[in-house]
């Protein structure tokens, strides 16, 4: 059996998380269009059996990482060093790049720390179902000249467009070795921590401006509910200004009924049962920039 971790590292909003949500197979990662909405490194497992095209098991444990970027607050350095701690003791590293986009200054600047790490690097460049083929030459060229990489890849982690392709390339570079999960684990998350952060993912897509970033989750408790088939979640969501709770709230607690509404069914497939879902919303002060804050909430 051949076993093995692989980092998956690129700028903010590259699409590495929808990427680990493909590999695996199902959703273990929350996706917004906003940047910087990985705040954890988070473990997804792929486990692949014997079979007539692959001569042994294999299992792949990604480890999704926040995007690195130029830090405004401390939360953004703990990022940035979460994200540079997953680059060592790993078997491969899969470096994003969003070829609709087109490749920049922070692909550069990744590229260059990653020239000086010595596991095998695969660049993937990501989102090709968004422009024609006749811009991909010049995209995979542009990748190329960022450093020397064992593998360049073109895919669409939306579509699934070149993930068999990426697979099999990170299996050939996995040692030999036992499996570090249970085949039917798919995630290292809690449940409570993937509570937290479908809330989160909800509360970011309906909020403007300055809110996404300034909205932490999370979950004080899961009991059961007044029948065998229901579970009561207690979550508490966090913003930094008093101004951002009436944002949240909406009119009349408009806004709040509707991102539990959205949040629900993802939490009831989690739980597996059903599921009465008590938001509430309370003031943090300048959480980002404070070190106990921060330290309360995971980061």
């Amino acid at each position: 059996m051949r076993s093995g971790f692989c980092s998956i590292i690129g700028r903010p909003n590259v699409g590495k998380s929808t990427l680990l949500n493909a590999v695996v197979g199902h959703k273990i990662a929350i996706t917004t269009p906003v940047p910087q909405t990985t705040r954890h490194a988070i473990r997804g497992i792929l486990h692949v059996p014997a079979s007539g095209e692959a001569a042994e098991a294999a299992q792949v444990v990604f480890v999704d990482t926040p995007g690195i970027h130029k830090p405004k607050t401390l939360l953004g350095s703990r990022l940035n060093d979460t994200a540079r701690a997953n680059l060592g003791n790993v078997d491969c590293i899969v470096f994003m790049v969003d070829g609709s986009d087109g490749i920049g200054r922070g692909d550069q600047y990744l590229a260059a720390i990653l020239a000086e790490v010595r596991t095998p690097v695969i660049a993937v460049l990501n989102k090709i179902d968004r422009f024609a083929k006749a811009r991909q030459l010049p995209q995979l060229q542009r990748l190329a000249e960022l450093g020397s990489w064992a593998e360049i890849i073109p895919v669409s982690a939306a579509s699934g467009e070149g993930i068999d392709t990426l697979i099999e390339q990170i299996l050939r570079r996995l040692p030999e070795g036992p499996p570090y999960f249970p085949p039917e684990q798919t995630s290292d998350q809690t449940a409570d921590q993937l509570i937290a952060e479908l809330v989160r993912e909800k509360a970011i897509t309906m909020m403007r401006e300055e809110v996404p970033h300034s909205i932490a989750v999370a979950v004080e408790e899961v009991v059961p509910g007044d029948s065998e088939d229901v579970q009561v979640v207690h979550a508490m969501l966090y913003v930094e200004r008093d101004s951002q709770k009436g944002i949240v709230i909406g009119k009349g607690g408009a806004v709040l009924r509707e991102i539990g509404a959205q949040a629900r069914p993802e939490i009831e497939v989690v739980l597996g049962t059903r599921v009465f879902l008590d938001l509430r919303v309370k003031l943090m002060k300048e959480w980002q920039r404070d070190p106990r804050a921060l330290d309360r909430l995971g980061y």
